[in-house]
């Protein structure tokens, strides 16, 4: 069942983070909704511009269609990911979309509120709710590349006005994350000083983290064993979820974690059967690899095993 993230979030907050996760291609499809079914847990497809336009938006649409089908017991939110205006309007049209985010945190403050204010206009027309960032993290993540010395921490202070007159659903914020697999060195964190002072002047809205990928380090080192080389790639500690949640903190975006999840499977499967060619062989692999992989991602997050509790939140 397709619902908007403002449902999810109602039943979420305070209590647990729902999972974000980019999806791609059919084998991510296959393997995210049987890890979220496998762990009663409600989530959120996240499709970016990149993604739209690897083989064709309409492709990509008609695998959440048809996984809605085979899964109907699955509850989740469909939502783009990172989109510019002509994207987030596209999309909106498009009519498919539960959830949209404009991304206008490289525009001033003045030109953020304005770009996110017509998105926002034109999605609750449809009934479709916005998501929208204040301050920029680091990082690279398809198209979108903010160098570390350009990267801001979300003003608190700022935080209130922005909501109060752009009429956003939720925030996302900046708070030391970054975009990819170089988030962090040393014993650099999430700033939950800065994530505080944000829930107390916005006290019940939905607050976001990007850039969100703990980065395992097993699943690093695999990889570099099986002729990677990701040498320092390091994430956001994932027990860290939890206590983001009681921060406000609804919604968790994670796509850097479920590549390297990709990346190890192929390495591993062409260096241990050099002989294979079918495409199938590996994607088998990955599929079940993937759906483990969201059952424990899950788990940190606190939403598997919520399913029912969400049902009777939308029940109302």
């Amino acid at each position: 069942m397709i619902v908007t993230t403002k449902k999810l979030f109602e039943a979420a907050y305070g209590k647990y983070a729902i999972g974000a996760y980019n999806i791609n291609n059919l084998e991510q499809t296959m393997g995210l909704f049987r890890g979220n079914i496998d762990s009663k847990a409600p989530f959120i497809i996240q499709l970016s511009k990149g993604a739209r336009s690897y083989t064709h938006k309409l492709m990509l649409e008609g695998l959440m269609r048809s996984a809605d089908q085979v899964f109907p017991e699955a509850i989740f939110a469909v939502h783009l990911d990172h989109g510019d205006e002509a994207t987030c309007m596209d999309c909106i049209n498009s009519g498919f979309y539960s959830s949209v985010m404009i991304d206008a945190s490289h525009e001033s403050f003045e030109k953020n509120i304005e770009i996110t204010r017509r998105v926002v206009d034109a999605a609750h027309a449809k009934g479709i709710v916005v998501e929208a960032e204040l301050g920029q993290l680091g990082g690279v993540e398809e198209h979108v590349k903010v160098s570390e010395a350009d990267a801001k921490l979300t003003n608190p202070e700022q935080a209130r006005e922005f909501v109060d007159r752009s009429g956003c659903d939720s925030l996302a914020c900046a708070i030391g994350t970054s975009h990819g697999a170089f988030k962090f060195s040393g014993s650099q964190g999430l700033h939950f000083d800065v994530l505080e002072e944000i829930q107390k002047r916005l006290p019940g809205f939905p607050l976001v983290l990007h850039g969100s990928s703990s980065v395992p380090q097993e699943e690093v080192a695999r990889i570099n064993q099986a002729g990677g080389k990701m040498g320092g790639a390091k994430g956001v500690d994932a027990t860290q979820f939890k206590r983001a949640a009681t921060l406000g903190v609804t919604k968790v975006n994670i796509d850097t974690d479920g590549r390297l999840v990709w990346t190890r499977v192929h390495r591993e499967f062409f260096r241990d059967y050099p002989e294979k060619f079918d495409l199938r062989d590996p994607g088998k692999v990955f599929m079940a690899e993937y759906a483990k992989f969201i059952v424990e991602k899950n788990e940190y997050l606190g939403s598997a095993g919520q399913l029912d509790a969400v049902r009777a939140v939308l029940s109302k």
